[in-house]
């Protein structure tokens, strides 16, 4: 079972895919949070790169959906395996999997990095 941290993170997130509106899930990060991914050069800073990183997240899908499918804990940090699924906004079908990082302090997301099979974001023509 998933600490109540990750737990909420998981939720939040499948929240703002939904309805777009990434402050609930802005408001999980600590003041001074860190987040990456495999697109981003450098680290995104605080509450307003988590706020950049969600919507940029966003705003390359039309639609989108996680599903975790595991979860590991230790130490205040947690391992969420997951598989997304949806389309991107040239309406191209889009499924692909991932695993991201978490490391909490007193409750808040302090550390976000997430790493994905980037593949899935070729066009259809380039997957072999």
């Amino acid at each position: 079972m998933a600490s109540e941290t990750a737990e909420k993170f998981m939720q939040t997130l499948q929240q703002i895919e939904e309805n777009k509106n990434v402050e609930p899930l802005v408001s999980l990060f600590t003041e001074n949070a860190e987040l990456s991914n495999l697109a981003t050069p450098s680290p995104l800073q605080g509450k307003d790169g988590a706020r950049r990183f969600w919507q940029k997240y966003l705003s390359v899908f039309q639609q989108i959906h996680s599903k975790f499918t595991n979860v590991v804990e230790s130490n205040g940090s947690a391992v969420l395996e997951w598989t997304s699924e949806g389309s991107l906004t040239s309406g191209e079908p889009l499924k692909y999997q991932g695993v991201s990082i978490i490391e909490t302090v007193d409750g808040k997301v302090q550390r976000f990095r997430t790493y994905y099979d980037s593949a899935a974001f070729l066009p259809q023509g380039a997957k072999q």
